[in-house]
């Protein structure tokens, strides 16, 4: 039994410390909470999460072994990843701009984009793989599976969420229209920093 509490234990803090810290999930959903609020950056921040936990399951259901396979398909992600990840850093830098004809120049990132971001996001691969790798028992039951990813997804959400509570928060100093552009930009260089220690993995 206490094998079992050590095993969880040590799932849960990975999932936590691989949630929490810095990364191109993370980067976009500060940025977001900055210039949108919480209430919409809320389908931004259900796409990271949600779509992390489908790719936990599929993950689990043998994704990884496919891809040990044809290891060429994931470095094509990467660069897939990297190329629409700098396209996401134009936009954070163009966030906040002056409204144009009445309509804001910028939207926030849309449930399904961010969703679809996770397969392409490397960070996110290597927190799924090594979720499994390093510790999901090689004899683990299917419920065992799925209930450790309903585990991952549970502090996933609100970790990933406390960086979108940051932003909203931050957004009472960034009131000025040039202190804004020098953070959106800041934040837009940083998202993809952030990327770079796993595109050469």
């Amino acid at each position: 039994m206490s094998t079992h509490f050590e095993l969880l234990a040590a799932m849960a803090m990975f999932a936590f410390v691989t949630s929490v810290t810095p990364g191109p999930n993370n980067m976009m959903l500060l940025a977001s909470g900055v210039n949108f609020g919480v209430k919409r950056t809320l389908p931004h921040w259900l796409g990271v999460s949600l779509g992390h936990f489908v790719m936990l399951l599929l993950v689990g259901a043998g994704l990884e072994s496919l891809l040990k396979a044809y290891p060429f398909v994931y470095q094509v992600m990467k660069v897939v990843g990297f190329a629409y990840l700098l396209y996401l850093a134009w936009g954070v830098a163009r966030s906040g701009a002056p409204e144009r004809h009445g309509e804001e120049a910028t939207k926030p990132i849309t449930f399904l984009g961010a969703a679809a971001f996770q397969w392409v996001n490397p960070k996110a691969w290597i927190m799924s793989v090594g979720y499994f790798s390093n510790y999901m028992p090689t004899d683990a039951s299917l419920t065992f599976v799925v209930l450790t990813c309903f585990m991952f997804s549970a502090i996933n959400f609100p970790s990933v969420g406390a960086w979108v509570w940051l932003g909203a928060k931050l957004e009472h100093y960034l009131q000025q229209d040039t202190v804004r552009r020098v953070f959106n930009w800041t934040m837009a260089l940083f998202l993809v920093v952030s990327m770079l220690p796993v595109l050469f993995v």
